[in-house]
């Protein structure tokens, strides 16, 4: 069964780090661009970072660059998430997303796409939730 299963979440203080993981059974991601995406009570559910299939190479949004790192294991078929410097507005339910699609990928994180085309990504997590509160 092809599928994304996302890890790490919790409850975390102000200032406080998380390692979110997002590990693929059923297939390998060495050619899958992988997204981090979040949804907050009662907002859309919006990009964060993603990582490339073809060179690694990476993206954030605004709100998280330079306090969040995306890194992959093909190995061991993991994509992380390092979020550090966490905020009370990074509280989510956070999902990891694969496709094949580096430019799909990219779109629908940058948020050229909007979320009614998330569900054109290959494969999807079931979330984990982060809650950043004192």
């Amino acid at each position: 069964q092809v599928q994304l299963v996302e890890s790490g979440g919790g409850l975390v203080q102000p200032g406080g780090s998380l390692r979110l993981s997002c590990a693929a059974s059923g297939f390998t991601l060495d050619d899958y661009a992988i997204g981090w995406f979040r949804q907050a009570p009662v907002k859309e559910r919006e990009g964060v970072s993603c990582i490339s299939g073809l060179d690694d190479s990476t993206y954030y949004v605004d709100s998280v660059k330079g306090r969040f790192t995306i890194s992959r294991d093909n190995a061991k078929s993991t994509v992380y998430l390092q979020m550090n410097g966490l905020k009370p507005e990074d509280t989510a339910v956070y999902y990891c997303a694969a496709d094949r699609s580096t430019v799909a990928v990219g779109r629908l994180v940058a948020g050229t796409l909007g979320p009614s085309a998330h569900s054109t990504l290959e494969v999807w997590g079931q979330g984990t939730l982060v809650t950043v509160s004192s």
